[in-house]
């Protein structure tokens, strides 16, 4: 019986019952976490999986993800052959795996799924806070990702520890009086009433208190007798030294072998039996000297090996013996057990630098990077960097510690890292590969904390130390795109102007980089007609990734809507295929963007909500705020207004505390777009007019926005203020020399023209609209079009485009839009046919269902599906199950019918 914790019962079976989704469990040690967790264990109707985290394996790549799997790895055949790889590869089963600490989580996701297609599963993991780093990774991207699967997560973890974002927890308190004089009762019902009540007032409702102190009296105290409780209140420490007090009192009474098997224990309580078994044998005693342990409560020993009764335990056999015992125990450890775990013991007994065992360690690393455990990777690198008799070797396993750390998103730990890296390269001089990745990694940090122009400065410092050509480019990309995308700086121009002198000379991606940073500081300059072209190198494997992403980015500046649609596509296709999770928010941004300013908004709308998703589980919010910005335009247009407020001030919000501009811009213009839909056009002309000299006066697609400020300045009453914009937007889409901006030049002079020019206009228009398909901007053209010609008296003229703008608009889901062609339909005395969203079913679908559905299309299987989009199979077929009554479907086969777009 669990006393006081109905609530806390309540909350489980309540997730029980739903069998989907995750809880977390949070309290003191002793507060009653594991009980909690046993109750959840007795209560599941479904296939339970368990996992306790240790202190010992805190930094053994995948362990406790290992050991919680192991019972089902026989199923993973069922998964994508990338995944499936993925998990091999973390455990060690197989080659290295090719994805990034990310894909380990999405292939546990799929494990999970396809166990629970013979019924339930629940996962139920203990003491979360020890956990390794790439277990705590997985399994959290994994339960966040819990929707409609009868897949449960139930983690305990004490306060302030297992960071876990975004999951629902529970903490628990102190047992009320009456619960804790109840479990008292229960325990230790012979005490007297008196001493009772002190036990109540020393325990202070710890359940585990409550049940181990009754266990440090003496026979006097315990017949309430005059002697004082060694635990007084006068003397007393927190509630579970107290308890620590009691175990070390019980370990001290068994005898010299089973002490000394205790101690081999807690220092690696994983290790196999046969193992503990030659390890403590080097101390003269054998398995059977844990029984009088065991008798004592302390700990169980079975097949599967040790299990201390309580993590308190482990601790206090540590407490209890002198460093010579510990050492001892680690070096018989260390003859005892596998290479990971030998390299750590090994490093726990030398006290001076070793390079053999530095070595050792280096080579775990590797081991563990090949496994996609970066945490495991950052702890064996500090360790063999400690133990470097040379500084400059030392100075580049601090380096890559940092980086590893980094990597895994731990900034406070890399900045620690960095430090230390750099205190040991003042002692020696690396090489330059060393400095410019230590440089790299100083420059995320400052990136990080929201000082991208400090970032950039070492960026530059980096790539002048840099040896090979690709590291040099790759930082000199990211030295371009992070001075455009801070906020504006007096050193903005001056340290663009350096990036670009650094740049090599040469063709293929040398001159691409160089070109790239010369656009980068002309706009910074305030040159608006920027339009330079370049081929995209044939080899683009060959390129970095940051380089790619900014080369199909910009794009956008020189309106080549296909080209960046085209590259992007191909980047977010690549990282799939690689299995790099943690770069697709990055890529899927370049998709998103180019799917938007293309005109396809409900594509944009997939992959933007798909993307942002994504960014929020892995940690990114510089991306998050960069989705969120693009995600409210698309709302903006669609006239959700509520929508688009939310996720532009989130957008703002991400932005602003890394000094993140594109966040700030995205969200701004779509507070215009909003403006715009909804006829409030002084609020665009003032929006637009801040812009050219507020904090995002050098995002370039600004230039997008001119034409929407002649529109506002003619239906405002003043024409004469849309002059210079007309004019700049002018030179730079005939720079261009693309029909898509070309058209929408057409449109804005057709808008402040005179009647007898105006016609001519907007059919120019039109053709080029026709040359280069763009359905926004054409079904605008032909709203404007449509309302010059009902003011001229044309009204059938006029009915042919209000129509084709109205069909447009509702295809892209531009409800203002849609309505307002709709009223100038109505105003030519033509009828509005029903414009319900039962009208278009594709209208009906969620983002989800539409990526969904389009996927469905061409073939791809709902496994292939959910590879694709990090869904399980059977998320995907829960979204086709809704999707269809929706498109009035019954198969896949009938989806072919349906015009996607």
């Amino acid at each position: 019986m669990l006393y006081g914790r109905q609530a806390e019962q309540a909350a489980i079976d309540e997730l029980l019952r739903t069998c989907s989704g995750a809880l977390i469990l949070r309290g003191e040690a002793g507060i009653g976490k594991s009980a909690l967790l046993s109750y959840a264990a007795e209560r599941a109707r479904a296939r339970v999986l368990r996992v306790s985290g240790v202190e010992s394996e805190a930094d053994l790549p995948f362990a406790a993800l290992q050991l919680l799997l192991s019972p089902v790895l026989d199923q993973l055949a069922a998964l994508p052959p990338q995944q499936a790889d993925a998990l091999r590869g973390a455990f060690g089963l197989g080659g290295p795996t090719r994805g990034d600490r990310f894909l380990v989580g999405l292939a546990t996701l799929s494990l999970l799924v396809e166990l629970s297609a013979a019924g339930p599963v629940v996962c139920l993991i203990d003491d979360a806070h020890w956990l390794d780093g790439g277990s705590a990774d997985a399994l959290l991207f994994a339960a966040r990702r819990l929707q409609s699967e009868p897949v449960a997560a139930l983690f305990t973890a004490r306060e302030g520890e297992f960071p876990a974002r975004g999951l629902p927890e529970l903490r628990l308190g102190e047992l009320d009086a009456e619960a804790a004089r109840g479990l008292l009762t229960e325990r230790a019902a012979d005490l007297p009433p008196a001493v009772r009540d002190q036990l109540l007032a020393e325990a202070r409702g710890n359940p585990l208190a409550l049940v181990e102190l009754p266990r440090m009296l003496t026979a006097e105290q315990r017949r309430g007798g005059l002697a004082p409780l060694s635990f007084s209140p006068g003397t007393a420490k927190p509630v579970t030294d107290r308890v620590l007090r009691g175990f070390r009192d019980r370990i001290a009474a068994l005898p010299r072998a089973t002490r000394s098997c205790l101690v081999v224990a807690a220092l690696d309580d994983r290790a196999e039996l046969s193992a503990l078994a030659r390890a403590v044998g080097l101390f003269g005693a054998s398995l059977v000297d844990f029984a009088e342990a065991e008798r004592a409560d302390l700990l169980h020993v079975d097949s599967e090996g040790v299990a201390f009764r309580h993590p308190l335990v482990r601790t206090a056999v540590l407490l209890a013996c002198d460093i010579g015992t510990r050492m001892a125990a680690r070096q018989a450890l260390a003859e005892a057990v596998d290479d990971d775990r030998r390299a750590w013991h090994l490093a726990a007994v030398t006290h001076h630098p070793e390079e053999e065992v530095a070595g050792e360690l280096e080579r775990l690393a590797l081991r563990a990077r090949q496994r996609g455990g970066q945490t495991a990777v950052s702890a064996a690198y500090v360790r063999a960097a400690e133990l470097s008799p040379d500084p400059a070797e030392a100075a580049r396993r601090w380096t890559a510690a940092a980086a590893a750390a980094a990597e895994a998103g731990l900034w406070e730990r890399a900045g620690d890292l960095v430090g230390r890296a750099q205190r040991a390269a003042e002692r020696a001089a690396p090489p330059g590969s060393v400095s410019a990745e230590l440089a790299r990694v100083q420059a995320m940090l400052e990136i990080e904390a929201g000082r991208p122009l400090e970032g950039v400065r070492l960026l530059h410092r980096g790539a002048e130390a840099a040896a090979d050509l690709p590291t040099k480019l790759s930082l000199l990309g990211l030295a371009g795109f992070y001075t455009w995308v801070g906020a504006p700086h007096p050193d903005q121009v001056a340290l663009a102007r350096r990036t670009e002198e650094l740049c090599p000379d040469g063709g293929g991606p040398a001159a691409a980089v160089r070109t790239m940073n010369h656009a980068f500081r002309l706009i910074l300059e305030g040159d608006a007609v920027t339009t330079l072209t370049y081929r995209m190198p044939e080899r683009a494997d060959l390129i970095p990734f940051e380089v790619r992403f900014i080369l199909s980015y910009q794009a956008v500046v020189r309106a080549d809507h296909d080209g960046m649609l085209d590259s992007a596509t191909r980047l977010v296709e690549d990282c799939r295929a690689e299995g790099r999770l943690g770069r697709m928010p990055q890529a899927m941004t370049a998709l998103a963007i180019a799917q938007l300013v293309s005109g396809r908004h409900r594509p944009a709308r997939a992959t933007v909500t798909a993307g942002l998703a994504l960014a929020s589980d892995v940690g990114q919010p510089q991306w998050v705020s960069y989705l969120a910005g693009v995600h409210a335009w698309l709302s903006a247009v669609a006239g959700a207004h509520e929508e688009c407020a939310e996720l532009a001030e989130e957008a703002s919000r991400q932005a602003e505390h890394r000094r993140w501009m594109p966040g700030v811009f995205w969200a701004e213009y779509a507070r215009l777009m909003l403006d715009l839909g909804a006829g409030r056009y002084e609020a665009v002309l003032e929006r637009v007019e801040r812009a050219v000299t507020g904090p995002t006066r050098h995002a370039f697609l600004w230039r997008y926005a001119w034409p929407d400020y002649v529109e506002a300045a003619a239906r405002a009453g003043v024409p004469q203020r849309a002059g210079e914009p007309l004019r700049r937007y002018a030179e730079w889409a005939q720079a261009t020399g693309r029909s898509r901006p070309l058209a929408v030049l057409h449109r804005a002079r057709a808008v402040l023209a005179a009647d007898h020019e105006a016609e001519d206009l907007y059919e120019r228009a039109l053709a080029l609209h026709a040359e280069g398909e763009q359905p926004f901007d054409s079904a605008r053209t032909r709203l404007v079009y449509g309302e010059w010609l009902r003011r001229q008296q044309r009204r059938v003229e006029a009915r042919t485009h209000l129509a084709a703008a109205i069909e447009a608009f509702d295809r892209l889901d531009a409800t203002p839009w849609s309505a307002r062609a709709a009223a100038e339909l109505r105003a030519t005395g033509a009828s509005v046919p029903d414009r319900s969203r039962a009208g278009d079913p594709l209208a009906t679908l969620t983002p989800q269902e539409l990526q969904v559905v389009r996927l469905a299309v061409t073939g791809a299987s709902n496994r292939d599906i959910g590879a694709q989009l990090f869904l399980s199979p059977r998320t995907v077929a829960s979204h086709l199950y809704k999707a269809f009554p929706k498109l009035g479907v019954s198969s896949r086969a009938e989806l072919a019918r349906l015009e996607l777009t």
